[in-house]
């Protein structure tokens, strides 16, 4: 299949992603998403102070998706500060809100296309099913997870390959 657009990210479509941290199960870690633009290019940043103290660990901005079930992958269009962050896709099939499938990308501070194959996506939260359905996924979030860490990463364009 060619690249398909799902959603560049205009003053719009940033509406219909949120933001949630670890504070909804004790956490601390402090950030917020917003949207901003680069010159012609819309985009929604993701920044703040992640902390694993009190169990947390995480910050995250998400929206409901869909995908065509024959896509092999994500194309994302990033940058950031440098660091690893994570595409977390949740399936109709999951039940528990820590329960998702988790794949790692790396930025930089220039505005690049990272693609992530659905093969690299890993069960997280522990259940077991280790096939993701592309065309099973409700939702995606963009997330700073798992160390101690300065959150910044901005996300223009979604799509799948």
């Amino acid at each position: 299949m060619a690249d398909t657009v799902l959603d560049p990210v205009t003053a719009d479509t940033a509406r219909a992603w949120t933001f949630l941290s670890d504070r909804v199960m004790g956490g601390v870690s402090q950030g917020v998403s917003a949207y901003a633009q680069d010159g012609n290019t819309g985009y929604l940043r993701l920044s703040g102070e992640v902390s694993t103290e009190n169990r947390g660990g995480f910050i995250q901005m998400r929206r409901e998706i869909s995908l065509p079930a024959d896509a092999q992958g994500l194309v994302l269009r990033v940058r950031g500060n440098g660091q690893r962050y994570y595409v977390h896709l949740r399936t109709s099939g999951i039940k528990m809100p820590w329960q998702f499938y988790q794949a790692p990308f790396d930025t930089t501070d220039n505005w690049q296309e990272v693609r992530i194959p659905f093969s690299a996506f890993r069960p997280s939260g522990g259940f077991q099913r280790a096939d993701l359905r592309p065309g099973t996924v409700r939702s995606i979030g963009i997330a700073a997870y798992g160390r101690d860490h300065r959150a910044e990463v901005a996300l223009a364009e979604i799509g799948a390959y």
